[in-house]
């Protein structure tokens, strides 16, 4: 996954949305600048060497650092955090840091938080402020996803810590398909923001215990959840073999945990797969679940599709998982997706769900998009940097003070801002659902995010829905993230076709517009005032 976007992307963004020109030549106008070299931290600084994962949180240490701190940050301005991978600069870096500030809940991709952690020397301050901001009043909300598939939606789940391994969050849980029987082949896979696919399993090969089935593995962070697609190229009953491991890390030995056989009814009746009183999965939301603490391989189910309370846990002997006769679908051109083969060629696909590679925890990680939870951040920030560096105590505490002053002025200039577009008008249609913060603490309700599933042209009846949204609310503009421009494709569509605008809004990177913190909350304040107060 490249750091910096495609000038190829802003250009034909340009090329088809003129009549969107503020908002996309602004987008374009990230793209096509690049990513400029990142700052390198020093073994012989003066300063207190500070290493952030974001370039957001590198801006508040920054303004709580001063003139004290040296700061750098892993992921560079315009790159995503949710897929962006780490680099030998990055790795250098974390090396020579005294602190190290990650947002962590799961928001930066797993390889991140392992180049940090791997890197970093032992007397090293490391804060995972979402967690930790809590104790500063920081007020964190549950993940929710309910993207109302017509088919079963079927991920891949860690649950536990593994504490009784001694594992960390840079351990790695690893799934490994060992067995497939069936009348075709099946594949699981991942597609990743810019349409590239990571295919984690494949039975067309046929699998290798020599290495490990290294082929045929996906990893994942302790307590974490994936989403991914499932394509099977034949109808009929799969049966399909999985084991589980811990790495605690890279130089330890993987304890195994579980193995468990899982059955899927492809195109045919789920009786049909021989299953004595079988739970048929044929809606909701789904994933094969490693429970650490167990040290078993379920089937977790939530029939709401979001509903944590109607989440039941299930023996994978015990269950057949429906992919129904209406999850008949075509291989996408692109050669992202010749593994499953020709374009054009029928599979059976249950779909992944949420836009992207995409790979999170129980909570809503995205806190800075409500200004208060911002200022626990820097509260935590402050006390962070002076108990690392006492003699330079007092500066910190300055700093810390006036930066919360502005936050405080920051914050109540959004409310006002927002408050000023009428409540009728008052929705937030986007490209990511990273926006439940600034929703409930600024009273904007989100009426939707564009098509769950990547891998294909969204449906017929996704693109009806959203449309009658549109109409419905009679929303007058969508907003798209300049990062996230290259994947936006069916969003500034469908709003050419609703003659309704499309806007910028900021999520989690800065660009050459937009480069500190309260330039991002001040801008999707006015970014929304312009676009929906009419």
């Amino acid at each position: 996954m490249a750091a910096c976007a495609d000038p190829a992307v802003g250009q034909d963004l340009v090329r088809r949305y003129r009549s969107a020109a503020v908002a996309v030549s602004a987008a374009a106008a990230l793209i096509l600048s690049g990513c400029g070299a990142k700052p390198v931290l020093a073994a012989d600084g003066r300063n207190l060497q500070v290493l952030t994962t974001t370039g957001l949180l590198r801006d508040m240490a920054e303004q709580v650092g001063g003139a004290h701190v040296d700061v750098a940050s892993l992921v560079p301005d315009g790159a995503d955090p949710h897929t962006y991978e780490p680099t030998l600069r990055d790795a250098r870096n974390a090396v020579y840091a005294d602190v190290a500030f990650s947002n962590y809940a799961l928001l930066e991709e797993h390889n991140i938080i392992k180049t940090l952690d791997a890197n970093l020397r032992p007397e090293a301050v490391s804060v995972s402020l979402a967690e930790e901001a809590v104790k500063y009043a920081a007020e964190i909300i549950p993940l929710v996803e309910n993207v109302n598939l017509d088919t079963l939606w079927l991920g891949m789940r860690s649950d536990g810590t593994g504490e009784r391994f001694g594992a960390t969050r840079s351990s790695s849980v690893m799934v490994s398909m060992t067995d497939a029987e069936g009348p075709g082949d099946v594949f699981a896979y991942l597609t990743g923001t810019f349409g590239d696919t990571d295919v984690y399993f494949d039975s067309s090969d046929g699998f290798d215990a020599a290495d490990g089935y290294r082929h045929d593995t996906m990893t994942l962070p302790t307590d974490a959840h994936t989403h991914m697609s499932w394509a099977f190229s034949a109808p009929g009953i799969y049966r399909l073999t999985f084991s589980s491991r811990i790495q605690v890390d890279d130089l330890s030995r993987p304890h195994d945990l579980a193995t468990s056989t899982f059955t899927f009814a492809v195109g045919v009746d789920p009786a049909e797969a021989g299953v004595p009183d079988a739970v048929v999965l044929d809606d909701g939301h789904a994933d094969m679940t490693v429970d650490l603490d167990r040290e078993a391989l379920v089937v977790r189910h939530d029939p709401a599709g979001g509903d944590d309370h109607s989440q039941r846990t299930l023996d994978a002997a015990d269950v057949v998982i429906d992919v129904p006769p209406r999850a008949l679908a075509e291989v996408p051109v692109g050669a992202a997706f010749g593994f499953l083969g020709r374009p054009g060629a029928q599979i059976y696909q249950l779909p992944q769900a949420v836009l992207g590679k995409h790979v999170h925890g129980e909570i809503d990680p995205h806190l800075w998009q409500n200004a208060r939870n911002g200022m626990a951040y820097v509260q935590l920030i402050r006390d962070t940097l002076i108990d690392a560096d006492p003699p330079n105590a007092a500066a910190y505490r300055d700093n810390a003070a006036a930066y919360l002053s502005e936050l405080e002025e920051v914050d109540a200039y959004v409310r006002a801002t927002i408050a000023d577009i009428p409540s009728s008008r008052r929705y937030l249609v986007t490209s990511h659902d990273a926006f439940g913060y600034l929703a409930e603490a600024y009273d904007v309700e989100i009426a939707g995010f564009v098509t769950p599933n990547p891998a294909t042209e969204p449906s017929i009846a996704d693109r009806r829905k959203l449309t009658e949204t549109l109409q419905t609310l009679r929303i007058p503009a969508v907003f798209l993230e300049p990062n996230h421009a290259a994947r936006a494709s069916a969003l500034t569509e469908l709003a050419a076709e609703q003659d309704v605008e499309v806007c910028l809004i900021y999520g989690d990177a800065f660009d050459d517009t937009v480069t500190s913190y309260t330039q991002l909350l001040r801008f999707n304040a006015d970014s929304l005032h312009r676009c929906l107060a009419g």
